[in-house]
C-alpha cells in the first residue's frame, strides 16, 4: 500500500505488529524475529505460546484475543502475524477472524506440513469436545510468507509428517509429483527440503515438490474456498484420520494419521478394482520410503465404521469418498459397500 509506505517512511505513523509465535519456534528463531522488528523500527508485541493438538482450544484463542486487546491494533492496517506450524496458524486465524469480526492476519509456516497445507486456503479452527477442528470458520489470510529455511530445524519425523500431505496431492492429481516422491523421497528427508548448489543434478527436487504440491492444492481449493461443493479430492486421507488422530493423541501426528487413512483407502480402491495390485504396491512402498506409517492398531474396524458415519453426517448424507483410480488420478465415490470396506480392511491388516 503506497499510502502506508509513505506514512511509515515519513515517520508520521510508527508501524506496529502483534505476533503470535509457537514457543518452540520462538526458542529457535525468536531472537531473529525481534531483531528484524527492531532494525525496521516496528513497535511489536511477540506472544510465544505452546501450540499443539492438545492445546488447540478456544481457551488459547481467548488468551490471544486478550493480549491483542491489551496491545491495541488498527484492525484494517495492522495484521496479526502467526509464525509456527499448522496448529498455530489455525488458532491465530480463528482469533483474527473473531476480533472486531475480521482482522487481517498473515501466515508464516515453519513446518513442512504447514508450508504445503495450512498456508493454503481459508480454513481455521480449534478442537472441541474431543473432535478435531469442530469450531472454526473460513477467513483467508492476507498473505502467506513461505520460507523453507525454517524447515531445516524440524526433526526428521516432522518432514515425513509433511510428506503425507504432499503424497495426498500426488495420488489425487499429479503422477509427476508421485514420481518425484518415489524417486527422491529419501533425499528430501535427508536434506530437509533445503536447496543446495549441488542439488541441480536432482532438478532441485525440494523446490519442484513443494511448488507442485501447493499449485495442485490451490487448483482444488481456489474455486471452492468456502466448501460450497462437498465433493473434494483434498479430503482423501481425511475420512477416518480425524477420529483416529484424536483417539490416539499424541502418538500420531496429523500427516501420519492421514497416511494411515490413505493406506486403507488404497486397499479399498484395489478391492473395488480401481487400481491394480502393482499400483497398490507402488503406493504402499512409496509411503514406506517416505517413512510414513501404513497401519496403526488404533485403526480398528469399529473406529472405521464410526468415522465413516460421522463423515456422512457432515457431508450431506453421502460418504463422498475420494479414491485413486490410478497413479495421480482419482474420483469421488458414494457407492462403496460395507462388504467391500470390510474385505479391504481384512486384507490391509493381513498385509
Amino acid at each position: 500500500d503506497p499510502q502506508q509506505l509513505e506514512l511509515a517512511s515519513s515517520g508520521k505513523r510508527k508501524l506496529r505488529r502483534f505476533v503470535v509465535i509457537d514457543e518452540v519456534v520462538d526458542e529457535l528463531y525468536g531472537s531473529k524475529v525481534r531483531e528484524y522488528f527492531e532494525e525496521n523500527n516496528v513497535q511489536h508485541r511477540i506472544l510465544a505460546l505452546p501450540t499443539t493438538e492438545e492445546t488447540k482450544s478456544m481457551n488459547l484463542v481467548l488468551t490471544i484475543l486478550q493480549e491483542v486487546q491489551n496491545f491495541g491494533i488498527d484492525r484494517r492496517r495492522e495484521p496479526i502475524i502467526a509464525i509456527g506450524g499448522g496448529v498455530c496458524l489455525d488458532i491465530v486465524g480463528l482469533a483474527a477472524s473473531l476480533y472486531r469480526r475480521r482482522t487481517p492476519y498473515i501466515r508464516v509456516p515453519t513446518t513442512l506440513l504447514s508450508y504445503v497445507d495450512a498456508s493454503v486456503g481459508a480454513k481455521n479452527g480449534v478442537n472441541f469436545l474431543q473432535c478435531k477442528n469442530k469450531l472454526g470458520g473460513y477467513t483467508p489470510p492476507v498473505a502467506s510468507f513461505l520460507d523453507r529455511s525454517f524447515i531445516q530445524s524440524t526433526p526428521r519425523r516432522h518432514i515425513s509428517n509433511g510428506l503425507g500431505e504432499i503424497l495426498k496431492m500426488a495420488l489425487m492429481k499429479h503422477k509427476g509429483l508421485f514420481d518425484l516422491l518415489k524417486n527422491h523421497g529419501q533425499y528430501l528427508l535427508d536434506t530437509k527440503f533445503q536447496s543446495y548448489s549441488g542439488s541441480a543434478d536432482r532438478g532441485d527436487a525440494a523446490l519442484q515438490t513443494t511448488r507442485i504440491a501447493i499449485e495442485t492444492m490451490l487448483e482444488e481449493l481456489a474455486p471452492n474456498l468456502w466448501e460450497d461443493d462437498l465433493d473434494r479430492l483434498v479430503d482423501f486421507g481425511h475420512l477416518i484420520s480425524p477420529e483416529l488422530e484424536m483417539r490416539v493423541l499424541p502418538s500420531l501426528m496429523h500427516g501420519e494419521a492421514v497416511n494411515i487413512d490413505m493406506a486403507f483407502m488404497t486397499y479399498v480402491s484395489y478391492v473395488r478394482g480401481l487400481i491394480s495390485a502393482e499400483e497398490k504396491e507402488q503406493i504402499i512402498q512409496c509411503m514406506r520410503g517416505l517413512e510414513l506409517p501404513v497401519w496403526h492398531d488404533g485403526c480398528s474396524w469399529p473406529l472405521i465404521k464410526r468415522a465413516l458415519m460421522e463423515r456422512m453426517k457432515h457431508s450431506g448424507g453421502q460418504p463422498r469418498m475420494p479414491l485413486p483410480t490410478g497413479l495421480g488420478v482419482a474420483e469421488i465415490f458414494n457407492d462403496t459397500s460395507e462388504e467391500t470396506l470390510e474385505k479391504a480392511y481384512k486384507l490391509w491388516v493381513r498385509d
